[in-house]
């Protein structure tokens, strides 16, 4: 019999993944090319071509053994190296090996980082919308996610708000930006702010705050600039992933990067070395964490998915849909005509169309919309978009 705790979590399993196995049944029933999947947040850019050079130039020319095998928990130490010092060029910041453990993903170095750092009841602050599965990351601990309201229109933090939910109990803030799902990025402006009340809590309790900073939308915006979190405040920890940026998700390769000014820098860093083996991931996967290495500058085209997200834009326009204006990642928030987002999605289905419905990001009333698909399936979506802001209206 299963655990009470994994009871709720298949109870309350992401509506995004729920989605995706429904686009699966769809697809066999209508056929792929009438079944329009926005609900996952899949790459459809193939990996850069340097991705595919590195992965041959290593088979090819190390020892399959040495490649094969283990080596330290955090990862091999000259891909540490390369990846703490490409972050020192483009932020100027001051990170080596022993900043960076490599992960799998970003999920799995976010796990990581909340076995390493919390107690039992532990509070961690999210801001809505979030991104939902933080909310079983954190369980899995037993710490308790603290949410922050939603702050419509923008979806910029609400910063008197947050500094309101820091608490003597809080261990830890996870901010997404770009965020997933609004696409909000938030600007120097912003980050200074949340610095700010984190470090006056950190006076007010005697305590330590970690940021844990999940960045797997980076390099994904769109004409404006994302500032690096980590400058900003001390006690960050950045968990990236290259699944967006080099479209390598199935890979699951990722990084958290510590800052050296980070509290307990010496005690955290081995904390997490000793998180990855205890949860099981042991190291992150040998031969793609030594392909990444090599393709540090390299990157998908960031303009395939602003052109998507233009395109799908002009069809939520054509239906008098209200949206989020997306900043990066790829995918559009998009207001649930009537204010029920569950019927929303349902209605949408009768359409053959797949949207994921915001209650589970923690934010009701609202849909998020995947671009990261091809261009005909947008265009070829905008029959089944026009009819469906039809039926909204009747």
């Amino acid at each position: 019999m299963i655990s009470e705790k994994m009871r709720n979590m298949v109870k309350n399993s992401s509506a995004i993944r729920a989605m995706f196995e429904e686009g699966k049944r769809l697809a066999k029933i209508y056929g792929e090319q009438n079944v329009y999947d926005f609900s996952l947040g899949n790459p459809n850019l193939p990996a850069p071509k340097e991705v595919s050079d590195a992965l041959k130039e290593e088979i090819d020319g190390c020892d399959a053994l040495t490649l094969h095998g283990y080596m330290s928990n955090a990862g091999y130490d000259d891909v540490r190296e390369a990846i703490a010092q490409n972050l020192n060029k483009k932020y100027s910041t001051r990170y080596d090996k022993n900043c960076i453990v490599m992960s799998v993903g970003a999920a799995g170095g976010l796990n990581v980082f909340l076995k390493a750092v919390l107690d039992p009841g532990d509070e961690v602050v999210v801001i809505a919308p979030f991104f939902g599965e933080y909310a079983n990351y954190v369980a899995n601990y037993d710490g308790r996610l603290v949410v922050v309201k939603p702050n419509p229109p923008t979806f910029q933090p609400d910063i008197k708000a947050f500094g309101e939910a820091l608490t003597a109990k809080t261990k830890a803030v996870i901010i997404n930006t770009p965020n997933n799902p609004t696409g909000v990025v938030y600007d120097e402006k912003t980050l200074a702010a949340l610095a700010d009340e984190m470090r006056a809590a950190e006076k007010k309790f005697g305590t330590s705050i970690y940021l844990l900073s999940d960045e797997p939308y980076r390099e994904l915006v769109f004409g404006v600039k994302q500032p690096y979190p980590a400058l900003f405040y001390e006690n960050t920890v950045s968990g990236y992933s290259f699944s967006k940026s080099l479209s390598l998700a199935g890979e699951r390769i990722g990084y958290l990067a510590v800052n050296p000014e980070c509290a307990d820098f010496d005690d955290l860093t081995s904390a997490l070395g000793v998180a990855t083996r205890v949860l099981g991931f042991v190291n992150a996967p040998s031969l793609i964490q030594r392909a990444v290495a090599r393709c540090l500058d390299a990157s998908v085209d960031v303009k395939f998915y602003e052109k998507n997200g233009a395109a799908l834009k002009a069809i939520m326009d054509e239906c008098g849909f209200e949206y989020v204006e997306p900043q990066g990642a790829f995918y559009l928030f998009v207001k649930a005509p009537g204010g029920d987002d569950a019927a929303f999605c349902a209605k949408a289905k009768e359409h053959r169309l797949l949207l994921v419905p915001a209650s589970g990001f923690g934010c009701k009333g609202w849909v998020r919309i995947a671009y990261c698909v091809s261009p005909e399936t947008i265009r070829s979506s905008r029959e089944s978009f026009i009819r469906l802001a039809e039926d909204c209206r009747k």
